[in-house]
């Protein structure tokens, strides 16, 4: 029997609260919340309806309404039933049972840092984190333990040492256990450790120069180097971290998705200093759009879970009811939390790093051996070939207004792309803007090498641009005699959004659309975007390369004491070339305005 949701709507109120869709059997598909109960349920039982939804709605045998006093209620009620009943069409998360931290015991006189899992923080010591990883807790303590020589034995055993371990043997304690350090220079150490971990290197950096500067001065040498190599090991520290001076809590969630694929990354920032990023793979079950599928992220990753809530959570897209899910983490928090998308200077930078960590996850899954080989076999039945093809190839054109125009060539086998065959051919001797004379050259000199033997064979070769592209492919193998390679040209659907391109097997006449969900076309078009990626890189290196010619000596305000300075404090004309607009404004002398024009000069 079928739902009536024509009777069940006259019934439903038109207040916030929450609903339940249920199976006939009277299991929770999906748990969903709403401001007005009435209007949202109404909305699944219209047409226009993405696919996923439809099967959802054909599904529901019954929905139960909870009716709530607010929004903000609704919002905090749904996560609670998401996380209890786990539904299969809503996102679903692993609920983590405690958090790392970096932990300092108030009970010893000579503390180690330690690596601990705790739900939240306890009266028994200080509590730095939470981190996103255990490896990230695992690097900060090597980092300190490197720099600060601080214990990281335990206590039993530093009670029963009568000489140094091998730990200080190389340098990484100060043995405090056989009474190598006083108890007041250890704990100057492990506090500046600790502040260090806090994101405040900038300011223990400046009292070890201090110091330094004082022992050379009283002639102690062997102290002065060692401070110095402190000195050097923090200045490593800081060009590997986003540093806001002025603190700062927060996560950033980023999310990036193609054709049958997604992942959003959450980078953690506390105190200004990043701790690292954790990657989700969500399921998708109602096909949302990455606005309210983040916003449904955000929602279940605090409020599903009980997670410590920032002071600030960050999101590359703007999300649907941010005030709601701001003012629901509020009321969880127990202050006020900002949640937003729009941010400037060093939050902008994390939420690009955030984004950068969500790609590079994402191309990372994308590579998996069995998915790759699940879209080779479909991409053999899309195209009704007897052996599943062993490798592609695809080129793409890139250049601004006809400037530095370089064709890309990239590989894919069953493993995956294929980066040692991935090849760049900077085209010359064309009119400027002619992406078939550009096309043309790249496969002349291309297929002129294999006929000489050199490179493979590809079972399939795409050209990203249709018909026109098609066609020049056809005319430089009939010139060359090449056989034995597919043609397959891809053109962008009338509105250019993923998963309407139509396919153009061999020849014009003969096209192949392909489902917007087929494991095949998700192959097509992750080859294609990597060609697309791989040329443009290669033509901006090109086009920056000639364009490039500043030296420090010719940017303006940078003098020869300025100079002294940057390559002093980077240790070197390629340290100042690497550093980050940021970094650059810390040195002494070197304003944020001169940083940006330094920057610009060595990067264009």
């Amino acid at each position: 029997m079928s739902f009536d949701h024509r009777h069940f709507l006259d019934t439903v109120s038109e207040s916030p609260g929450v609903y339940r869709m249920l199976d006939d059997q009277g299991e929770t598909l999906y748990v969903g919340k709403a401001r007005r109960l009435k209007a949202r349920l109404a909305s699944y039982f219209r047409g226009a309806l993405n696919a996923k939804t439809q099967a959802l709605v054909a599904r529901i045998g019954d929905i139960q309404v909870t009716v709530t006093n607010s929004e903000t209620e609704a919002l905090l009620l749904e996560q609670t039933l998401i996380k209890e009943l786990r539904p299969p069409y809503n996102i679903l998360l692993r609920d983590d049972k405690s958090y790392p931290f970096v932990f300092v015991t108030d009970r010893h006189p000579f503390p180690a840092l330690e690596y601990k899992r705790a739900r939240a923080r306890r009266d028994d010591g200080r509590y730095l984190g939470p981190y996103p990883s255990s490896g990230a807790v695992r690097e900060s303590l090597s980092l300190m333990q490197k720099i600060f020589r601080i214990r990281n034995c335990e206590d039993s055993v530093f009670a029963h040492r009568t000489r140094p371990c091998l730990q200080y043997q190389i340098q990484r304690c100060s043995a405090p256990c056989v009474g190598y350090i006083s108890e007041a220079d250890y704990r100057r150490d492990l506090e500046h450790a600790v502040q260090c971990l806090e994101g405040k290197s900038e300011q223990v950096t400046r009292e070890l120069t201090r110091d330094m500067e004082a022992a050379s001065r009283e002639l102690n040498f062997e102290e002065a180097a060692r401070l110095r190599d402190q000195i050097q090991h923090l200045r490593q520290l800081q060009q590997r971290q986003f540093v806001d001076t002025a603190g700062g809590d927060a996560d950033v969630f980023a999310l990036a998705s193609r054709p049958g694929a997604l992942c959003i990354s959450v980078l953690t920032v506390r105190q200004g200093r990043l701790l690292g990023a954790r990657h989700h793979a969500p399921t998708n079950g109602l096909d949302l759009g990455p606005e309210a599928l983040l916003g449904d992220f955000v929602s279940q990753f605090y409020l599903g879970q009980a997670r410590e809530i920032p002071q600030e959570v960050i999101t590359s897209h703007r999300v649907p009811d941010a005030e709601l899910i701001a003012r629901a983490l509020g009321e969880r928090a127990g202050r006020r939390v900002r949640l937003t998308d729009q941010v400037r200077g060093h939050r902008a930078q994390w939420r690009e790093l955030a984004r950068t960590n969500a790609e590079q996850q994402l191309a990372s899954q994308l590579a998996g051996q069995a998915q790759l080989s699940h879209r080779f076999e479909a991409l053999r039945e899309a195209l009704n070939l007897e052996a599943v093809p062993r490798r592609l190839e695809c080129y793409d054109i890139s250049h601004s207004q006809g400037e530095a125009t370089v064709a890309s060539c990239v590989v894919f086998d069953q493993g995956g792309p294929r980066k040692s065959d991935y090849r760049r051919f900077n085209i010359e001797g064309v009119a400027a803007g002619d992406d078939y004379a550009a096309m043309r050259q790249a496969l002349t000199r291309r297929f002129k090498r294999l006929a000489e033997g050199e490179g493979e064979r590809p079972d399939i070769l795409i050209v990203d641009g249709g018909k026109g592209q098609l066609n020049m492919a056809r005319e430089v193998f009939a010139e060359l005699g090449v056989a034995g390679v597919m043609l397959l040209g891809v053109a962008k659907g009338t509105t250019r959004k993923a998963g309407l391109e139509r396919l153009f097997v061999e020849t014009v006449d003969r096209s192949l659309d392909l489902d917007g969900a087929s494991p095949a076309l998700h192959l097509i078009q992750h080859i294609r975007d990597e060609s697309h990626r791989f040329a443009i890189a290669g033509h901006r290196a090109r086009r920056d390369k000639t364009r490039r010619t500043s030296t420090l000596q010719e940017i303006p305000g940078v003098g020869p004491r300025r100079r002294r300075e940057l390559l002093r404090f980077f240790g070197g004309l390629q340290g100042v070339k690497q550093a980050s607009r940021e970094e650059l404004a810390r040195v002494p002398g070197i304003s944020a305005t001169l940083a940006e024009a330094i920057h610009r000069a060595l990067h264009g």
